[in-house]
């Protein structure tokens, strides 16, 4: 596994600071305030653990489900499903929390949603933030880092399934997704 990867953009260790920097940006932003974050699986899942797991105040944790890549390399037909319950959602505070914010489309499509099913407000904490590669106007309350537009996985996110247990994040090389798309 690890000798797919061309080159390590984010070691463990910056990863860990990088979210203790966000983790004391949101408390700050929700203390006092009743929230629900919103892990997008799978993705999110390694990053909304540690994240929250740095904020001291009282928090709700529900998931939701969005795929779009499937076994390729670009965004395709969203799906989404695995909605929290009517009670997670309306009228409550909504931190969404995903592992990338590439095109927008995901995020967009889900805060709209939240919106329509009665959410009093929805922020977005994404772990990477690649905004050479927005296709809508999105943008994040809350990111750890900035990409390049480079292929990463690691720490949650994926090619194909697979690379999301890297304790890093790497850069794939290309060889590797071109040849399996």
């Amino acid at each position: 596994m690890h000798d797919d990867i061309k080159t390590v953009l984010y070691a463990e260790e910056e990863i860990l600071q990088g979210i203790d920097r966000v983790a004391g940006e949101v408390t700050e932003s929700y203390r006092g305030h009743d929230f629900t974050v919103v892990g997008v699986l799978k993705g999110s899942c390694i990053f909304a653990a540690d994240l929250i797991r740095r904020m001291p105040i009282p928090l709700e944790l529900a998931f939701v489900y969005a795929s779009s890549y499937g076994a390729g390399t670009e965004s395709g037909e969203l799906e989404v499903n695995f909605f929290p319950s009517e009670h997670e959602i309306e009228g409550r505070r909504l931190l969404l929390v995903d592992d990338i914010l590439d095109s927008g489309q995901t995020m967009h499509r889900l805060k709209s949603e939240f919106e329509a099913r009665g959410a009093a407000e929805v922020k977005s904490c994404v772990f990477l933030d690649k905004p050479s590669r927005r296709a809508l106007p999105f943008e994040a309350d809350f990111r750890v880092f900035e990409v390049q537009n480079l292929f990463v996985v690691g720490y949650g996110l994926d090619f194909a399934g697979r690379y999301r247990n890297l304790p890093y994040v790497g850069a794939l090389r290309e060889e590797v997704f071109t040849s399996k798309v």
